[in-house]
Protein backbone atom coordinates (compact mmCIF):
# COMPACT_ATOMS: atom_id res chain seq x y z
CA UNK A 1 0.00 0.00 0.00
CA UNK A 2 1.44 3.41 -0.89
CA UNK A 3 1.64 6.56 1.56
CA UNK A 4 -1.22 7.73 -0.25
CA UNK A 5 -3.59 4.92 -0.45
CA UNK A 6 -2.34 4.94 3.53
CA UNK A 7 -3.20 8.78 3.63
CA UNK A 8 -6.62 8.42 1.96
CA UNK A 9 -7.47 5.16 4.14
CA UNK A 10 -6.37 7.51 7.33
CA UNK A 11 -8.61 10.11 5.91
CA UNK A 12 -11.92 8.35 5.52
CA UNK A 13 -11.44 6.41 8.70
CA UNK A 14 -11.11 10.51 10.66
CA UNK A 15 -14.16 11.25 8.52
CA UNK A 16 -15.93 8.25 10.03
CA UNK A 17 -14.92 9.05 13.82
CA UNK A 18 -16.10 12.72 13.41
CA UNK A 19 -19.45 11.05 12.11
CA UNK A 20 -19.65 8.64 14.66
CA UNK A 21 -18.42 11.28 17.89
CA UNK A 22 -21.33 13.59 16.03
CA UNK A 23 -24.00 10.72 16.45
CA UNK A 24 -23.05 10.17 19.64
CA UNK A 25 -22.80 13.55 21.17
CA UNK A 26 -26.78 13.93 19.37
CA UNK A 27 -27.64 10.68 21.10
CA UNK A 28 -26.53 11.86 24.06
CA UNK A 29 -28.58 14.58 24.29
CA UNK A 30 -31.39 13.13 22.95
CA UNK A 31 -31.04 10.80 25.55
CA UNK A 32 -30.82 13.57 29.08
CA UNK A 33 -33.65 15.41 26.92
CA UNK A 34 -35.41 12.39 27.16
CA UNK A 35 -34.74 11.60 30.61
CA UNK A 36 -35.60 15.02 31.68
CA UNK A 37 -39.42 14.81 30.04
CA UNK A 38 -39.75 11.36 31.74
CA UNK A 39 -38.73 13.25 35.16
CA UNK A 40 -41.47 15.58 34.55
CA UNK A 41 -44.15 13.46 33.38
CA UNK A 42 -43.39 11.38 36.88
CA UNK A 43 -43.81 14.13 38.96
CA UNK A 44 -47.79 15.09 37.02
CA UNK A 45 -48.57 11.68 37.27
CA UNK A 46 -48.04 12.23 41.18
CA UNK A 47 -49.63 15.36 41.54
CA UNK A 48 -52.75 14.00 39.13
CA UNK A 49 -52.88 10.48 41.40
CA UNK A 50 -52.95 12.83 44.35
CA UNK A 51 -55.84 15.19 42.76
CA UNK A 52 -57.56 11.84 41.89
CA UNK A 53 -57.04 10.24 45.68
CA UNK A 54 -58.11 14.03 47.29
CA UNK A 55 -61.18 13.48 45.01
CA UNK A 56 -62.55 10.63 45.69
CA UNK A 57 -61.94 11.16 49.15
CA UNK A 58 -64.30 14.26 48.82
CA UNK A 59 -67.16 11.77 46.74
CA UNK A 60 -66.81 9.22 49.44
CA UNK A 61 -67.62 11.82 52.20
CA UNK A 62 -70.74 13.38 50.38
CA UNK A 63 -71.78 9.75 49.77
CA UNK A 64 -71.39 9.16 53.55
CA UNK A 65 -73.03 12.13 54.65
CA UNK A 66 -75.49 11.37 52.38
CA UNK A 67 -76.29 8.14 53.43
CA UNK A 68 -76.32 9.47 57.25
Amino acid sequence: MSNRDLSSELHKLLARIDLLATSMQRLQDENRSLRHQIEQMAGERAQLVAKQEQARTRVEAMISRLKS
